[in-house]
């Protein structure tokens, strides 16, 4: 483990020491993979759960139903 931290610290201080643009670089290309990852994780997730809870087939039931299309009144001349 701690060679793990030790690790992990050498990088941190690389990182720290950059100038600001290179290290907003690679903290970008670092984070936009884990964030992504972390996104598609959360929405395979929700959907399992939701599955389960039936809350899919009723919002897929309620989509099916077609809205009634509303009646225009219309004026009529005096």
């Amino acid at each position: 483990m701690h060679a793990i931290a030790g690790w992990w610290d050498g990088i941190e201080l690389w990182v720290a020491g950059l100038p600001f643009v290179p290290q907003f670089a690679v903290v970008l290309a670092a984070m936009v993979p884990v964030c992504l990852a972390i996104a598609y994780l959360l929405d395979r997730t929700l959907r399992m759960v939701l599955h389960v809870l039936g809350r899919d087939r009723i919002a897929a039931r309620e989509a099916a139903i077609p809205a009634t299309p509303s009646r225009r009144i219309r004026k009529e001349a005096a």
